[in-house]
């Protein structure tokens, strides 16, 4: 059995975590934790996500519960990330993230971690998005230097980061498959007499409104023909399901950082 914690409970990803949790033989939520300002400190965390009691009340700080879990998820900041990732490291503690946006000093922090215990890091964990990666890089692969490539992604308002960290995924399975340094030849806005576009530049394209839970489209247009791959998620259940499933395949690693493609063997 994984015992596992989630970070930010009362938040929309950690309610379809928990749900998702509570759904999936072998994993057991075992502590919930959300900002120690919080008015839901000591809530059940199974009536917080609407799948009914569990009796796990939900905790202010990981020193309260740091012997009731063996892997922590965290969908939280970055800043908070990196904390939780020494946190974790200190104690002995697998540890999910999904955090976007880290800063390089935060990234660092989360590999120092990984020499410690195994943690996995993807932008995304949604096995459909995982395969658009695959197809993605297979895809740059055949066109080469053909084609014009752009990368669009629509989130929902309260997303803080842009592009997202899918869409920089993204571009960079294809920049790698194109022998290209995505640092170099992303562009990520267009405005005024901007000239011809320059083949080599890989685009990207934010939207950001309503609800929506997270599109990603890579376009790869030649003369004649343009070929799209599109992942659309109408629920976080995705993103919550396949963060569970990283979690328990965590079990089975000491130390080192992994990704969802290594959860998928998709590498």
């Amino acid at each position: 059995m994984s015992n596992i914690a989630v970070i930010g409970a009362a938040g929309r990803m950690g309610k379809s975590l928990i749900e998702a949790i509570a759904a999936t033989e072998g994993a057991q939520l075992s502590a919930a934790l959300e900002h120690p300002d919080s008015s839901l400190i000591g809530a059940d965390a199974g009536e917080l996500a609407g799948i009914g009691r569990n009796n796990i009340q939900v905790a202010a700080s990981l020193h309260d519960v740091a012997d009731d879990f063996d892997v922590l998820i965290d969908f939280s900041i970055p800043a908070v990330t990196a904390a939780n990732a020494a946190f974790c490291a200190e104690h002995g503690k697998k540890m999910v993230i999904g955090t976007t946006g880290l800063d390089n000093t935060q990234l660092q922090q989360v590999q120092a971690a990984s020499q410690n215990n195994a943690i996995c890091m993807a932008s995304n964990y949604a096995t459909g998005v995982n395969l658009c990666f695959k197809l993605a890089e297979l895809a740059a692969s055949v066109l080469g230097d053909e084609v014009d490539i752009e990368i669009c992604e629509a989130h929902h308002r309260h997303k803080i980061d842009a592009p997202s960290g899918t869409a920089l995924s993204l571009g960079e399975s294809v920049a790698s498959a194109l022998g290209r340094d995505l640092k170099e030849v992303a562009i990520y806005g267009r405005e005024g007499q901007t000239g011809a576009r320059d083949s080599q530049t890989i685009g990207f394209a934010t939207v950001r409104a309503g609800d929506i839970v997270g599109d990603h489209t890579v376009l790869f247009a030649a003369e004649g023909e343009r070929i799209e791959i599109t992942h659309k998620a109408s629920s976080r259940m995705a993103f919550a399901r396949g963060a569970v499933r990283a979690a328990m395949w965590l079990a089975t690693k000491e130390s080192g950082l992994f990704d969802m493609q290594d959860v998928l063997s998709l590498r």
